[in-house]
């Protein structure tokens, strides 16, 4: 699906300016206009300098989505406050990257990470310098070029895009498939429009197989207008620079994400600029559909409340109905967040993966239970004087 982001002629330098400037000074003087009142579990700050807490700018609060022993990969992670709550719940087997492109803010963040370290017995977070959209290149490394390798010329310049491509394949600053979980909390709108669809390609990149997302950000009812877009002191406020709300959600089904979720939606706007509302969500989704589709003889129903539904995939669902899918799907529509209001139904006498036949996920049909219970079935059983079932 090609990305359709408005192409304007928006002074992307002046808007990036804006953000590094804003921030700079934000790393050191609270602003308290670039966040959203957010509720944290409070025995995850305890921990935490106040210097962090003091200038943390967000809009939600992604790290309940943290699992035990994941790697967390965090997008522009500012002071890290989030890396340092996430730091306690992933515990020692677990791994924290917070990424951000501000010397500022990664300066208090990485002045902090030893102190957090020493109270919580252990050492698991690493901060690198980079941009979100682009996550294979280090701009620390490359600093270190450069300082070796200054550009003085145009043949020069050629040599500096060269190195770039160089690094991101041999030194990637995190690696494809290398995280469990993707979080970031309201900096998905400070990219420009014409990286976001790069951005979410990247995010999905560094996804492990199963790996999930949790985004909170600031989203728009309506289009922005151009003369908003351009805007610096809007586009730094998180304001002009936000995803449209139903825009967000099809760029991440775009690249292969399932599971797409508004898990969290703020009734009242952070903000209203001549009429349109700019609002605080989380969205989560899930990686992992990728791969060839076999038969095993599973099916799947749909147990309600809606008359019908329709995944990702084009797989519409009765409710009631024994619907054939293939292996993949079937492990998709039976975990989270779909195993709720889905019944999985495993054949009588599995397939051994070695057995299976491809599967056209192509269409929808439905699956007789003689598929699943075997056409030699032939089991009579009386009902139970145990009490067991009523």
């Amino acid at each position: 699906m090609a990305s359709d982001f408005p192409t304007t002629d928006i002074d992307h330098s002046a808007t990036e300016r804006a953000v590094r400037e804003r921030y700079s000074a934000a790393a050191s003087e609270c602003e308290v206009a670039l966040c959203c009142p957010v509720s944290y579990d409070e025995q995850y700050l305890k921990i935490i300098p106040d210097g962090v807490i003091e200038r943390d700018y967000g809009c939600g609060d992604p790290s309940r989505y943290v699992r035990e022993g994941d790697a967390v990969l965090d997008l522009g992670s500012g002071g890290g406050k989030i890396c340092f709550i996430a730091s306690q719940l992933v515990g020692p087997k677990g791994e924290v990257i917070g990424v951000d492109m501000n010397r500022e803010m990664l300066e208090l963040a990485r002045r902090s990470a030893p102190i957090v370290a020493e109270r919580i017995g252990y050492a698991n977070v690493h901060f690198r310098r980079g941009r979100i959209q682009d996550l294979a290149l280090d701009a620390d490394r490359l600093d270190r070029w450069l300082a070796d390798n200054p550009v003085t010329t145009v043949d020069d310049l050629s040599r500096l895009e060269e190195e770039k491509d160089r690094q991101r394949r041999q030194q990637p600053m995190v690696p494809d498939a290398s995280v469990d979980i993707v979080v970031s909390n309201c900096v998905l709108n400070l990219v420009h429009e014409r990286d976001k669809a790069k951005l979410i390609r990247e995010i999905f990149r560094v996804l492990k197989p199963g790996g999930r997302i949790a985004i909170s950000d600031i989203v728009c009812d309506e289009e922005v207008p151009d003369e908003l877009r351009s805007d610096p002191r809007l586009w730094s406020g998180c304001i002009s620079g936000a995803f449209h709300e139903k825009k967000l959600l099809e760029e991440l089904a775009s690249v292969g994400f399932y599971g797409i979720t508004i898990d969290k939606w703020e009734r009242e706007p952070f903000a209203v600029v001549e009429g349109i509302e700019f609002r605080s969500v989380t969205i989560t989704a899930v990686k992992g559909k990728e791969g060839p589709c076999f038969e095993a003889n599973q099916a799947v129903v749909y147990g309600g409340p809606w008359k019908r539904v329709e995944d990702d995939d084009g797989h519409v669902l009765e409710r009631g109905e024994r619907v054939a899918v293939c292996d993949k799907t079937y492990r998709i529509l039976t975990s989270r967040p779909y195993a709720e209001c889905i019944i999985g139904i495993e054949p009588r006498i599995p397939i051994p993966e070695m057995e299976r036949t491809p599967f056209d996920c192509e269409r929808t049909a439905p699956r007789h239970p003689r598929e699943t219970k075997g056409e030699r079935y032939r089991e009579t059983r009386e009902g139970s004087d145990s009490g067991s079932c009523c």
